[in-house]
């Protein structure tokens, strides 16, 4: 089932935002989204959470800066995300600008599963043999992994985002917004985000020893484009501090001052960096890097963003690219697969789903886990073959069902079920025996049942409402693009009743429509919707600049439409 909700929208929290100089229609947008404050909406950098909030991170400055003047070896351990290679990039490139000896290692996850395992730990002593290993976008959970680094006599500084577990890894220094006690008001940071204000916070105290001052210390605003890209693409909530380091990052990426790797990714996509959006760096740039480490390992991705050489760039954004034409295949073959096993499956009397193929690669069942959870909207676990009996699951949530919260209560009901887990509310990972699948999926049905209600399992197309016929214009798109939308902070989706003039198929795949309201035509598209619609209907939409023989016109993107 699927519905249109209107969201709610405080008229006093808007009206206080117009008369603060607020657009009238986005001040009803920003209130519905919970902004209360003309100041929450500042993208400058000076509006940004101080670096001093984070526990440990004066000591984490402190011990890198002694580091540096030590000319200590340091080797970052990588997760293979964008987010962690977005974070590799930018702790080598703000490192080296602050004289750090270091250099980089990222594993292969198919060899060395997740985090800093103790097997990563021996491989980094034995190729880079390190004095610091620094982690970004991991390591909280690695807790025989830094204990296997201290025992080689190996300093380590976890720097990380996610969520941790009972027990804390003994590095020399942790910096993670969510790990207890740690009263940073932006819990939301990604990855490099966290690798982002752990130099500023070095950068601050080599300044205090004298190594820079204002003038010669390092510009780390050009680090910002990563960041954005790393934010996005990691889809965390993007609160007040991770808006405006995306829109620092994109006002880069407009202005052409991104890195080689990052224009060379825009090009590569058919992307404008010009216009650049939340949109492309989540749905164009993103996969592309993502795809090396879905199919390969990251390393291909950390040297096409830490490389000045254009040429380099171009043509690793060009295997990139190829890589990632390579795992939409595999991704189709694995959806197409997906759905003949779950042909039977009744939504109605299932709250979650889980499936398993022989033939699935590791890397993709991430996406067809995404895949599925959007066509059936339930909580989705896919399965691929790992090694040795295991199973390697990956998971996607719907609203209201912290995934990584029900793995832990299935491993505390069944503690013999689950080898290993870990992640956010909406994604997990995991790993069970082959032979355990069957009680696995029974397990976390059961959770999921006890977690869910009805009315959570119906997909809610949450809306804006109708907007006034003066603001269908190309204007007024240029007013909703100028801003930060994306996780926590979703696009605008208006809605309103349109008489339906026109409708056909497009492409087998497509509903091409002529909408009417108040006397105006618009185009519209349905995108993966081919089911034609009433007379009248009630649809729910963004708005778009269509641009077709150098005439731009505006266009409704429909969500969802239901009869009037």
């Amino acid at each position: 089932m699927t519905r249109i909700a209107t969201r709610p929208c405080s008229f006093r929290t808007s009206e206080m935002l117009r008369q603060g100089g607020v657009h009238p229609v986005l001040a009803r947008l920003f209130a519905s989204r919970g902004l209360t404050d003309v100041r929450e909406l500042s993208s400058e950098l000076a509006a940004l959470v101080p670096p001093s909030g984070l526990l440990h991170i004066d000591a984490a400055a402190v011990f890198l800066a002694d580091a540096i003047a030590a000319q200590k070896r340091m080797v970052i351990v990588a997760d293979y995300d964008c987010d962690g290679a977005t974070a590799c990039a930018t702790a080598l490139r703000g490192l080296r600008a602050m004289g750090a000896h270091v250099d980089y290692i990222v594993p292969n996850r198919f060899e060395y599963g997740y985090g800093l395992t103790p097997e990563i730990v021996a491989l980094t002593a034995r190729e880079k043999t390190p004095d610091i290993i620094i982690t970004v976008d991991n390591g909280i959970a690695s807790i025989d992994g830094v204990l296997a680094a201290k025992q080689l006599g190996i300093d380590v500084v976890v720097t990380d985002h996610h969520l941790p577990g009972d027990t804390l890894p003994e590095a020399r220094v942790i910096v993670n917004p969510n790990q207890p006690e740690c009263g940073f008001p932006s819990k939301n940071l990604a990855g490099v985000g966290v690798v982002f204000y752990v130099l500023l916070a070095l950068r601050a105290e080599l300044r205090r020893r004298g190594v820079f001052d204002a003038q010669t210390q390092p510009k780390l605003d050009n680090l910002l484009d990563l960041v954005a890209l790393g934010t996005v693409a990691d889809v965390v909530k993007l609160d007040a501090n991770n808006r405006i380091l995306v829109a620092q990052g994109i006002k880069r990426m407009r202005a052409g001052r991104m890195h080689a790797g990052v224009a060379a990714l825009f090009r590569v996509a058919g992307r404008e960096a010009r216009s650049a959006s939340p949109f492309d760096l989540g749905f164009a740039v993103g996969p592309r890097l993502n795809a090396a480490g879905r199919l390969d390992d990251m390393s291909l991705g950390i040297e096409c963003l830490i490389t000045d050489d254009e040429g380099r760039a171009w043509a690793i954004a060009q295997q990139l690219n190829d890589i990632n034409l390579k795992r939409r295949e595999i991704e189709a073959d694995m959806q197409d697969t997906a759905l003949l096993h779950l042909d039977a499956f009744e939504p109605a009397t299932s709250s979650t789903i889980c499936v398993f193929d022989e033939s699935w690669h590791q890397g993709v069942i991430g996406i067809v886990a995404s895949r599925l959870k959007e066509k059936f909207f339930r909580p989705t676990i896919t399965f691929a073959p790992g090694s040795d009996g295991w199973l390697k699951g990956s998971g996607r949530s719907i609203p209201g069902f912290h995934l990584r919260d029900a793995l832990d209560l299935v491993s505390k009901r069944a503690p013999s079920l689950i080898d290993k887990f870990g992640g956010h509310a909406m994604a997990a990972g995991l790993t069970i025996r082959a032979d355990a699948l069957d009680a696995f999926s029974e397990a976390f049905e059961t959770v999921g049942r006890a977690l869910l209600t009805q009315q959570q399992l119906e997909r809610v197309i949450e809306t804006d409402g109708p907007l006034e016929d003066a603001y269908y214009t190309t204007q007024f798109i240029e007013v909703i693009d100028g801003q930060v939308w994306g996780q926590g902070f979703a696009p605008p989706v208006f809605c309103d009743e349109f008489r339906v003039i026109s409708q056909r198929i497009l492409k087998e795949r497509h509903l091409k429509l002529l909408l009417e309201r108040n006397g105006q035509r618009y185009d519209a598209i349905w995108f993966g919707h081919t089911a034609s619609v009433g007379d009248r209907a009630r649809v729910a939409f963004r708005l778009d600049a269509n641009e077709y023989n150098g005439v731009t016109r505006v266009q409704l993107m429909v969500e969802h439409a239901e009869p009037a």
